[in-house]
């Protein structure tokens, strides 16, 4: 029996944390100040989301330092505008993940993507990337009212790419967890993500350590 795999994005199936920070630090420079957030350092802090990564710059302001007010709504747009602009940058796929998604569609999987990015910018960077054409569906963060964790956007995706068919979802954090909980399916959370090993402590149905094991997982969960 074949069924769909459905794939959050950034952490997941690409390292997005360089391009992200790279706009967030824009913000900060625009306004004088010098970049306040580390590639490397704060990667983790970059899958939160834009305002995430700006109010951890805004803790590191030199003393004396203030911010005008609305500034962090002026910054997000910047930063926005920025991400699109430099969206894959220093972005790359994970390994493996090319070879990963023409096994699964050659096992007659359908593939989708269900993220918290905006999905407009996720269709520009799946295409920048060279793999929008691998997914039959996508949902971003805008597509419906709710976001993940809730489980709606999930289902859409799922029904999107083949309706009624059984999925799983692979994801890098806490709100997949907590996303294919709420939808009742299982999940693989990649431990080459920001968290490394350490996500293990979310106790997911499976750890994915490397790309090239994921076929073989769909064709023991999908069966």
């Amino acid at each position: 029996m074949t069924g769909v795999v459905v794939f959050d994005l950034d952490g997941t199936l690409a390292d997005t944390s360089g391009d992200l920070i790279a706009a967030a630090n824009s913000c900060f420079t625009a306004r004088g100040l010098p970049p306040l957030l580390d590639p490397v350092a704060d990667a983790l802090t970059a899958f939160h989301g834009g305002r995430a990564m700006l109010r951890a710059g805004y803790a590191r302001l030199p003393q004396g330092w203030l911010l005008p007010p609305g500034a962090e709504d002026q910054d997000f747009l910047h930063l926005l505008e920025h991400y699109s602009a430099a969206i894959a940058t220093h972005t790359r796929l994970y390994p493996g993940v090319e070879t990963a998604l023409e096994r699964l569609a050659g096992q007659g999987h359908a593939l989708a993507v269900c993220t918290n990015k905006p999905q407009g910018l996720a269709e520009t960077l799946l295409r920048e990337l060279g793999i929008r054409q691998a997914f039959a569906s996508l949902i971003g963060a805008d597509t419906l009212p709710v976001r993940k964790p809730d489980p709606r956007p999930y289902q859409a995706a799922v029904d999107a790419a083949r309706a009624g068919a059984a999925s799983f979802l692979v994801g890098d954090t806490e709100t997949d967890r907590k996303t294919a909980a709420a939808a009742g399916v299982p999940v693989a959370l990649v431990t080459f993500g920001p968290e490394g090993e350490a996500i293990k402590r979310l106790a997911p149905d499976a750890l994915l350590h490397h790309f090239d094991d994921l076929p073989d997982l769909a064709a023991d969960w999908l069966a």
